[in-house]
C-alpha cells in the first residue's frame, strides 16, 4: 500500500525559525517560537538553536528575503542542524525552495503538530482522522518528498505514453483520501448512534475543553476516578474519554475530556478532528479549563473560544475553571490573580493538584447539570399510555404503580419533554434543584 512520507526525527537536530512582520508582531512571535520549542520537544527532536527573523513583509520565494534566507542556511550549517522548522506556515513551493537552498529538510509548525498527533493517536477514529489530515497535507508537497518523481510508467490504466510516478502517487493518495473519508463517515454514524442513545436518557452531558496542557485530563480523573493519561506535555491525550459521575445532589453527569487546542492549530486538523471535537457541540454545557499560571492565559482563552466558534459550539453555556492557582500562590503573583478575577468574575479558581476550590467547582457543576432535567411524580390516566411510553423512551423511570384508573409514576426527564407531563404532575419529586421550570 502506498504510504505518505513519514518524518524520521530520531537522529535529527533542529533549528527553529520564527518570522515577525513588523514591530507589533515581534512580542507575539517570540512567544509562539517558545511554544514551537515545546511542540518540537514533545515530538522528541533535539533542538540546536532558535532564531527570530524580523522582516517588513512576506516574500514569495522564501517567506523572507534572500539575504536573510542565506543567513538561516549558514546558521543551520554552523550549528550542525539537519532540519529547519518554521513557526510560520510555508507554502509547498517555499518548502521546496528552502530545501534546495539549505540542502536540509524544512518543515513548518503544521507538520510538527501533524507528527505529534500521528504519534499519540490510539483509537481507530483518531488514526483515521490524522491519516486523512496527513495525506491532505502531503498531496501538494509530493515533489519535495521523492527524487524519482520524473520517471514515467507505462501499462494498463496509464494515459498517453506513460503516467509519471508523481501522477501515480497523487492518484493513489486521492484514492486513499476517498477511502478514509468513507471510513470516517462510518465512524461518525456510529458515534451519532451512541449519542442518540445517550440523549434518550435524562443524563446531562458536559465537555471539558481548553488549551493543551491546561489540566483537562487531570480534572476528569479528579471528578470521576478515571485513569486518563496525564503528562506535562502538549497533546498528551488526543482521544476523547467519557466517564459518568454522580454529583452530590444524586444527579448523574456524563463528562467528556476533549483534545486540547493550540494557537495556529492547522485548519486540516480542525476539519479532520471535527468528529472528536463535536462532543463539545452536543454537550449541554462546557467546562473551560484555563492554566492560570501561564503568562499568556488570556490569549489561550481566546484561541479556545475561536476554535469553539468555528465548530459551532460558541453559544454553549460555559463554566470557566482557572486551574493551577497553587503555582500563582507559590510565585506570589498577586497581580495575575487580580487580573483573572477581574476578567473572569464568574469563574471557579482551583488547583486540581491540591484540591483547592474543588468543592465549589462540584457545586457549580451540580447547579448546571440540574438545569437540564427535572424529576416528577405524576398521576397519569390509564388512557394516556403514550405518556408512559414517553417516560420510558426519553427519561429514567424510578417507579410505576397502577391503581383503578391511573398510573402513579416517578421519573426524571429532560426539561425539553416535560411540558405534556406537567398537567399530570402531583408534585416535583423530592430532588434538590429539580423543580419544573
Amino acid at each position: 500500500m502506498f504510504e505518505p512520507p513519514r518524518s524520521q526525527f530520531e537522529e535529527d537536530k533542529a533549528l527553529l525559525i520564527g518570522v515577525a512582520f513588523g514591530k507589533e508582531e515581534e512580542e507575539g512571535a517570540k512567544d509562539l517560537l517558545e511554544e514551537l520549542r515545546e511542540l518540537v520537544q514533545t515530538l522528541g527532536v533535539p533542538i540546536g538553536g532558535s532564531q527570530l527573523i524580523r522582516a517588513r513583509e512576506p516574500q514569495p520565494k522564501y517567506l523572507i528575503g534572500k539575504g536573510k534566507a542565506e543567513e538561516v542556511r549558514d546558521i543551520a550549517a554552523e550549528l550542525g542542524c539537519n532540519i529547519v522548522i518554521f513557526d510560520n506556515e510555508l507554502t509547498p513551493a517555499q518548502q521546496r525552495n528552502w530545501e534546495a537552498l539549505t540542502k536540509r529538510a524544512v518543515i513548518d509548525r503544521q507538520e510538527v503538530i501533524l507528527d505529534i498527533f500521528a504519534q499519540r493517536a490510539q483509537t481507530r477514529e483518531a488514526r483515521i482522522q490524522i491519516e486523512l489530515a496527513r495525506l491532505t497535507y502531503s498531496l501538494p508537497r509530493l515533489t519535495r518528498a521523492w527524487t524519482h518523481l520524473g520517471q514515467q510508467a507505462g501499462g494498463i490504466g496509464t494515459k498517453g505514453e506513460g503516467e509519471t510516478q508523481l501522477e501515480l502517487d497523487r492518484r493513489r493518495i486521492r484514492e486513499q483520501i476517498d477511502r478514509l473519508k468513507k471510513e470516517l463517515e462510518e465512524v461518525r454514524r456510529a458515534r451519532a448512534t451512541q449519542r442518540k442513545d445517550r440523549l434518550r436518557t435524562p443524563v446531562p452531558t458536559a465537555a471539558i475543553v481548553g488549551y493543551t496542557n491546561a489540566g483537562k485530563s487531570s480534572l476528569l480523573n479528579r471528578l470521576t476516578g478515571a485513569n486518563v493519561l496525564v503528562e506535562d506535555k502538549l497533546f498528551a491525550t488526543l482521544d476523547t474519554t467519557t466517564r459518568k459521575v454522580l454529583l452530590p445532589n444524586h444527579q448523574p453527569l456524563l463528562l467528556t475530556d476533549t483534545v486540547g487546542f493550540v494557537r495556529k492549530l492547522p485548519h486540516l486538523l480542525v476539519e479532520a478532528f471535527h468528529a472528536t471535537l463535536e462532543e463539545a457541540v452536543y454537550a449541554d454545557f462546557l467546562i473551560h479549563v484555563l492554566d492560570a499560571s501561564h503568562p499568556r492565559v488570556f490569549e489561550f482563552y481566546e484561541t479556545t473560544v475561536n476554535v469553539l466558534n468555528e465548530l459551532g459550539a460558541g453559544n454553549k453555556e460555559v463554566l470557566i475553571v482557572c486551574n493551577k492557582m497553587d503555582k500563582l500562590r507559590e510565585r506570589n503573583d498577586t497581580s495575575m490573580r487580580i487580573l483573572l478575577r477581574s476578567r473572569f468574575s464568574n469563574a471557579v479558581f482551583v488547583s486540581i493538584l491540591t484540591g483547592e476550590g474543588m468543592e465549589e467547582l462540584i457545586e457549580r457543576i451540580s447547579e448546571l447539570a440540574a438545569r437540564d432535567s427535572v424529576s416528577l411524580q405524576m398521576r397519569i390516566p390509564l388512557a394516556r399510555s403514550d405518556l408512559v411510553a414517553l417516560l420510558h423512551r426519553e427519561g429514567k423511570v424510578h417507579s410505576l404503580e397502577y391503581d383503578t384508573d391511573s398510573v402513579i409514576a416517578v421519573a426524571t426527564v429532560p426539561r425539553r419533554v416535560q411540558h405534556p407531563l406537567l398537567p399530570f404532575a402531583v408534585w416535583p419529586a423530592n430532588s434538590p434543584g429539580n423543580s419544573p421550570a
